[in-house]
């Protein structure tokens, strides 16, 4: 049974997600958080604003788990990840214009106890008003566990609007290399990503049949932290296991950029980002 203990006001309030999660045969569970603005506004680079709101709610709830994640010392790999709707952004050179003063984002992770605890933290900071850029404020007010079904099939094509990076870290120059699927590289540096994340989080689950393949993609110019990186967007023919497929399509950000997200995705100039199965 799968439950959800939320501490609030000095009190313990259980909440059962059996019958949530058991509605739908082969389901897998996600976060959707939504925020009310000040303004209709959003920063070109709420990577960092988000990553902000992150740190202080773990460090609203829990010390020793913002550590865990956080910690200075070390390079942390981790097994969640998020994308935002904006609806009806519109982009500028400065900021982003957004058709109404509330935004959601959907945050998904590939450990379970993990994830159970980031609601606790994500419902803590409900009501609390976080500073933005330029004296926007972002609140909190609704936290909601969805299902989404698992992925059934083991090579899917898929339609990537999202940008798609593909980095190899020479560690020795401390230098990035991005490879898009113009390069022959591209397909073995993906590769090589996804087993090195399965290495770090120490998954035995086998990459000898995953491949990303382009069908029809073209090269981009995203904007990444602050540096502009090469990327790739377009229909892509993803092959693996179904278990390591749905392991990605859960935790889909491995120092890779925004791998990828089957259909809520982010919203971009009023178009769906991530990928739809053709």
């Amino acid at each position: 049974m799968l439950k959800i203990i939320l501490y609030f006001q000095r009190k313990y309030v259980i909440v059962d997600l059996t019958k949530k999660v058991t509605e739908r045969r082969s389901s897998m569970v996600r976060l959707e958080l939504t925020f009310e603005l000040v303004r209709q506004e959003f920063p070109l680079e709420y990577d960092r604003l988000l990553v902000s709101f992150f740190k202080a709610t773990l460090q609203n709830y829990s010390r020793e788990m913002f550590d865990a994640l956080y910690n200075k010392n070390a390079s942390i790999q981790k097994q969640f990840c998020w994308s935002c709707n904006l609806s009806g952004a519109r982009f500028e050179t400065d900021k982003i214009y957004l058709k109404e003063k509330r935004f959601k984002l959907y945050f998904s992770d590939a450990d379970m106890t993990e994830i159970i605890q980031f609601y606790n933290a994500f419902t803590l900071m409900k009501g609390k008003k976080y500073p933005m850029p330029d004296g926007n404020i972002m609140d909190l007010s609704k936290v909601r566990v969805c299902t989404f079904a698992e992925i059934q099939e083991e090579e899917l094509i898929v339609k990537m609007q999202s940008s798609l990076l593909a980095r190899r870290h020479d560690v020795e120059k401390n230098q990035d290399t991005y490879y898009t699927c113009e390069d022959a590289e591209f397909s073995e540096v993906i590769k090589e990503n996804v087993t090195t994340f399965l290495q770090k989080q120490g998954i035995e689950l086998s990459t000898e049949t995953f491949q990303v393949t382009p069908v029809k993609g073209r090269k981009v110019v995203v904007r990444c932290f602050g540096r502009f990186c090469d990327g790739s967007i377009g229909i892509f023919r993803i092959t693996g296991s179904k278990e390591l497929l749905n392991l990605l399509y859960v935790q889909r950000d491995m120092d890779c950029g925004q791998f990828w997200d089957r259909k809520e995705g982010m919203i971009w100039n009023g178009m769906k980002l991530g990928w739809e199965i053709s």
